[in-house]
């Protein structure tokens, strides 16, 4: 571990909504709903109101009747994210990307350079509000999990740089749920414990951790509450899947509202594979029941694509096979992961000769989202407007 804090934790806020909020200024100050069926991303205004992520469409309604609902425009938010990391890469060459909206940095090098790393990050915050547009919070710490937790206790739109010798005065009064992995099934257990803080954990050895929690979970918890956290950051890794998951209360979910879930999960990562230019072809649904016991259905399709639809017809006829044992044993997490990712473009059928109609809807879709919103129209997919040439697809 370096002897200062040098690793930036660089995350876009509410990036969706803030986009939205950035191009319409009509939106700006007022609760924000990406997405209408299932919340892709809300604003905070939105957030203050109770909405979150991953939320069904009618409850997050419910709790802000008077939040302006936008569809998702994928195109807008790759451009604005390719924006963001050329200023990540500009700021140093050790970039590792997490998901389109949030980044690691390490900046130990350029201390003689540019100077410190609060007036790195500080400088790299100013940029990416002046140049695209956008609030970014930075976390500044010696980990990569410190620096994490540090961008979330600064959110929104701050900066705040966790300073060695002070890491566990910072960290320990934390709630639990600031550690990774502990979701509200897990911060649960540990509370029925009387485990609220981080300290507290700290204060509990390894065996009794792993005895509550299982093996894995409990020594990964015990080191991060004393902040052991070796990794650095990784350059120009590759992942081979990209997933999402969201934490669920104990109490029974319907099918309804478990493929709502499913949906804005699926969405979330289909955006951020474009984002990328990957596609992939196997689909894994992850379930954690309600007596913690886990389990995995997957299904590999004949193509690679990064579409959202034929991506999300699978994880729903996964899901569905699965609803006999939520049904017995309930469910306390649902994922979403398309792993078999290759870097290749998606191949777009394009319907020349198609009516209008849902198949139509959805390839004008999938080009938008691969070349931006004005690429084409529906006229030129129906051959009704010859005066508009065509974007080249990639060979």
């Amino acid at each position: 571990m370096s002897s200062e804090a040098t690793i930036l934790h660089a995350d876009l806020d509410a990036f969706y909504a803030s986009v939205e909020q950035r191009d319409d200024p009509a939106l700006r100050g007022r609760p924000v709903i990406v997405g209408g069926g299932v919340v892709l991303a809300c604003s905070y205004e939105a957030k203050a109101r109770g909405v979150r992520s991953a939320m069904g469409g009618r409850q997050a309604r419910r709790l802000c009747p008077d939040a302006v609902v936008v569809p998702p425009r994928m195109a807008a938010y790759t451009t604005a994210s390719r924006a963001v990391f050329e200023i990540f890469r500009d700021t140093t060459p050790l970039v590792e990307g997490l998901s389109i909206d949030e980044a690691f940095l390490d900046v130990g090098g350029l201390r003689r350079l540019v100077g410190p790393p609060a007036d790195i990050a500080a400088a790299l915050r100013a940029r990416v509000r002046r140049e695209v547009g956008l609030p970014i919070t930075v976390g500044v710490a010696r980990t990569k999990f410190l620096a994490k937790v540090a961008s979330g206790v600064a959110k929104p739109d701050g900066l705040l740089v966790v300073e060695p010798g002070r890491e566990l005065a910072f960290l320990h009064p934390l709630p639990v749920e600031r550690l990774w992995g502990v979701g509200p099934v897990t911060a649960a257990r540990l509370r029925e414990r009387g485990l609220r803080t981080v300290g507290q954990v700290a204060r509990l050895d390894e065996p009794s951790l792993v005895s509550l929690l299982g093996g894995g979970a409990g020594r990964h918890l015990h080191a991060l509450a004393h902040n052991r956290d070796p990794r650095a950051v990784q350059v120009g890794r590759r992942r081979s899947s990209m997933g999402a998951q969201h934490a669920l209360s104990r109490e029974p979910h319907s099918p309804a509202e478990l493929d709502a879930v499913l949906a804005g999960l699926v969405d979330r990562v289909t955006g951020r594979m474009r984002a990328d230019r990957r596609t992939g072809r196997t689909v894994t649904v992850r379930l954690r029941f309600g007596d913690y016991t886990r389990a995995t259905r997957s299904h590999t399709l004949d193509k690679p694509t990064a579409q959202t639809a034929p991506l999300r017809a699978a994880a729903r006829t996964l899901l569905r096979a699965a609803l006999p044992q939520i049904a017995l044993r309930g469910i306390t997490l649902l994922g979403v992961s398309v792993g078999n990712l290759d870097g290749g473009h998606t191949q777009l059928t394009l319907p020349f000769t198609a009516e209008p109609g849902p198949a139509l809807d959805a390839a004008v879709d999938a080009v938008r989202d691969r070349f931006g919103s004005r690429a084409l129209t529906r006229g030129v997919l129906l051959g009704r407007d010859p005066g508009v040439e065509m974007p080249r697809l990639p060979d």
